[in-house]
């Protein structure tokens, strides 16, 4: 007899040797036992998962002779037959290759018979997708009122492209992909049977190479079998399959986050001089990174990761030295670079440079650490001693307040001495002597007799000199009417659909502390005259005009304003009937839908 290679010498014959399957069996199972199988069912998901495998052993399941209830025997002539498969009335069919409607015309013709040898006749369309909408529509009506001894099983790994029609009238089952400790298990069986020692870092990167396909790890141990004949290694996968071992990423990743881009590009030349994919290499660091980020961010790594429960406990350990703000700047830097690698002629130039970017994030310093070292190093400085600079909750102008309520006097008063002074001798002027204008006696009238000593007087000290205190000093207020655009554009910073709104004021007017918002038209103010709208619109006005200010928003009129306030609507009308808006209204066969005007303001 021939060589079989694993995939088909392993291939399930029973429900219960399904890996990985086991809703899907389940329901089989119990449809057989209760006798509620469905004529028409539909298995899909990706490759080598066990589609055509389940639909084999329910149609030896459904025609075997000597059925346990929902099992087949497995060694009645019907069951032999379809292992072997040769089985006259099962009708296995390539959608690929028979994918016209002559085929399916030819199918119908034969379906009309009764089975030769079995209780049914079991049509298996494999890659049905792929049929033509001809065969589908053909199809249709057999698959809806199939005769009584037919059965439909279909399989497709691209279920999105079956017409709805058909998925309507199939029973449909969707296989997931195998997961990594169940592919650890039956690889292991394997390598028991098939008397091979595989080490269990070897056996963990064959599982999660195949990728949650039976059918490709079984690919994968065959070569690797091959190869090392009785025992198998890390390095053996190196070598035959170009694979990466766990412990280089975690080596790789280490150096990336560490920032130590010289390591990670010796790593990358070693990984290089093994011939290893650099597109399949840049996508297994790249799936490194996400197991990290995940145990750096989840309590329970394991349902997001389908990895061995040792790796998960390497990944934490390197994540728990890290934090998640690095981490995912190395994540990011690659995720974008990943592409780049693929398409590039030279790959190993463009993983180069990917390590140099994401080497020079790797050392970069957390936020939240850069405010705490500001925070410190404010903390550490003086604070000065006269008066205390601060910051202005709403719109950053600086105030300077004092430390104190006053400021104790710097200069002392002038001390003066205790001696006394000479009387000072006033001169007094005799009756009938004439004064000039300047107060002082004209010396020709002079006499000669002496003058007359005015008392003693000691001369008051000066006051002592005193600082004043240094006061607050508070920003000017701001203008309302002449900043008012500026208003709008502050406002647009923070919320631009209220200075979309702002912009359609007719008029704004400041008086008693009020700033009076006015709109020609009510519907436009009703947005801004909501409670919250209102207060928050408010607040924007106080931070930008440095006052207290309560804003009103109306409209022109509403409030039995005087007639000054309906000029914005004559202006309106005038304009509408301006000649040289007519004659262009006139010439281009149109009509004012509205007019509209910029705030008085301006």
């Amino acid at each position: 007899m021939s060589y079989l290679v694993l995939a088909r010498k392993y291939r399930p014959q029973k429900f219960q040797d399904v890996v990985g399957q086991q809703a899907v069996v389940r329901i089989l199972r119990n449809a057989l036992r209760r006798k509620r199988v469905a004529h028409a069912m539909l298995f899909s998901g990706v490759r080598g998962v066990g589609k055509t495998t389940l639909a084999r052993i329910m149609a030896k399941a459904l025609n075997c002779h000597h059925q346990d209830e929902d099992v087949p025997c497995d060694h009645c002539s019907s069951c032999a037959e379809i292992k072997a498969g040769n089985a006259i009335d099962l009708h296995e069919i390539d959608g690929a290759s028979n994918r016209g409607i002559n085929e399916i015309r030819e199918l119908q013709e034969n379906l009309r018979f009764l089975p030769t040898n079995e209780r049914y006749k079991i049509v298996v369309i494999d890659e049905v997708h792929m049929l033509t909408v001809e065969a589908f529509n053909a199809l249709l009506k057999t698959l809806e009122e199939p005769p009584p001894h037919v059965f439909f099983m279909f399989a497709t790994t691209e279920l999105h492209k079956v017409p709805v029609t058909i998925l309507s009238r199939c029973q449909r089952y969707e296989l997931r992909r195998v997961a990594l400790n169940d592919l650890l298990d039956f690889f292991a069986r394997i390598a028991v049977s098939e008397g091979v020692k595989i080490t269990d870092g070897a056996m963990e990167i064959i599982a999660r190479e195949a990728d949650g396909s039976v059918r490709d790890g079984l690919s994968l141990l065959e070569q690797i079998f091959s190869f090392g004949g009785e025992s198998i290694c890390e390095d053996d996968l190196t070598q035959v399959l170009g694979l990466v071992d766990g412990r280089v990423f975690n080596r790789l990743a280490a150096s990336l986050l560490a920032g130590d881009t010289g390591q990670a590009l010796t790593l990358l030349a070693e990984c290089y001089g093994h011939g290893m994919n650099m597109k399949r290499f840049s996508f297994g660091l790249l799936q490194y990174l996400r197991g990290l980020m995940i145990c750096k961010t989840c309590r329970n790594p394991t349902e997001l990761l389908d990895v061995s429960d040792d790796e998960i406990t390497v990944l934490q350990a390197l994540a728990g030295k890290y934090s998640i703000e690095t981490i995912t700047n190395i994540f990011n830097i690659v995720f974008g670079g990943v592409d780049e690698v693929g398409r590039s002629s030279y790959p190993r130039m463009a993983l180069e440079m990917l390590f140099v970017k994401a080497g020079q994030a790797g050392g970069v310093v957390p936020l939240a650490g850069l405010l705490g070292r500001l925070d410190s190093m404010l903390a550490a400085e003086p604070r000065p001693a006269v008066a205390e600079i601060t910051q202005t909750e709403n719109n950053g102008v600086p105030q300077i307040k004092a430390e104190s309520e006053a400021v104790p006097p710097v200069a002392e008063a002038v001390k003066i001495d205790s001696a006394p002074l000479e009387p000072v001798q006033e001169p007094v002027v005799a009756a009938g002597e004439d004064i000039d204008s300047g107060g002082v006696a004209n010396p020709a009238a002079q006499g000669s007799e002496p003058a007359v000593p005015s008392p003693e007087r000691e001369a008051a000290p000066p006051p002592p000199e005193q600082l004043e205190p240094v006061r607050e000093i508070s920003p000017p207020s701001i203008p309302v009417e002449r900043n008012w655009p500026e208003f709008i554009g502050h406002v647009k910073e923070r919320k631009r659909w209220m200075a979309s709104a702002l912009q359609l004021a007719e008029k704004v007017d400041e008086r008693a502390g009020e700033l009076v918002i006015k709109f020609d038209d009510p519907a436009e103010c009703l947005i801004l005259q909501d409670v919250d709208n209102l207060k928050l619109l408010t607040e924007f006005a106080q931070d930008f005009f440095q006052k207290e200010l309560m804003v009103k928003v109306t409209a022109v009129g509403s409030n039995g304003e005087d007639d000054e306030l309906d000029k914005p609507m004559e202006e309106r009308r005038a304009l509408t009937r301006d000649p040289v808006v007519e004659m262009v209204v006139d010439t281009l066969g149109g009509e004012v839908s509205g007019v509209r005007t910029g705030p008085r303001s301006r």
